[in-house]
């Protein structure tokens, strides 16, 4: 695997990096700048008991098995993936350059990790380090330490029990084959539908989520890079 650092600016198109906030998993691109506007979608996979709801701002797959031929058709090829990166996380540096305006309701911009563990696939968002969105173009970096102090595991939602589960941010860093994904979390949801659980429902599909609760704005990311810790 190749431990030479990943870096992603955009400039020959999203490289493998997909949307999901908009329903089309083609981001918008404008010189060499990925783009991500409100409003969001929720993704309800992880709601309570779950560790809560999601707004996927941009995510891209890391092992080929994950990638499908209408994915590479509409998002290009897979430069992660393609040049063979070290799916070894573990102490990795992430930084990304990016700008925004955000009213985020109480939400962080944060990493998610997902990676197939013994058993279930298992999910976690870095709350111990996050990206700070400013109006201005701005290097935020992130060191994915193997502390679980610093992560939290969303565990799944009542019904989705057979898909994720509970896993070590230790084992899942050593080989992250899911996806990254920057993600705003939490989001209170509030139902447009009254007398809804939302938490027993699945939001766009039983109800819509009152947006005045959740994050606007939008987010710019011109570059990505992924630097590796030193073998040994």
């Amino acid at each position: 695997m190749d431990r030479t650092p990943y870096v992603e600016t955009f400039d020959n198109g999203p490289g493998g990096w997909c949307a999901w906030g908009t329903g089309t998993i083609v981001p918008e691109l404008k010189d060499g700048v990925f783009i991500t506007r409100g409003p969001w979608r929720v993704d309800p996979n992880h709601a309570p008991p779950g560790g809560g709801y999601l707004h996927l701002l941009a995510y891209i797959h890391t092992s080929e098995a994950r990638v499908s031929e209408e994915e590479t058709a509409k998002v290009g090829p897979n430069r992660f993936i393609e040049e063979g990166k070290d799916r070894n996380l573990t102490n990795a540096r992430i930084t990304v350059r990016m700008r925004g305006e955000v009213d985020a309701k109480g939400a962080e911009l944060v990493l998610l990790a997902q990676a197939d563990v013994p058993g279930t696939r298992t999910n976690w968002v870095m709350t111990g380090q996050t990206f700070k969105i400013t109006p201005e173009w701005s290097d935020q970096t992130i060191t994915l330490v193997p502390d679980p102090s610093q992560w939290l595991c969303l565990g799944t939602r009542h019904d989705l029990t057979h898909v994720y589960g509970y896993g070590d941010i230790i084992e899942v860093l050593k080989n992250v084959d899911v996806d990254l994904i920057l993600v705003f979390h939490p989001l209170k949801i509030v139902s447009l539908k009254e007398g809804v659980d939302v938490d027993l429902m699945r939001t766009h599909r039983d109800y819509e989520p009152d947006y005045q609760y959740l994050p606007s704005g939008y987010v710019m990311f011109d570059t990505i890079t992924i630097e590796y810790p030193p073998e040994g």
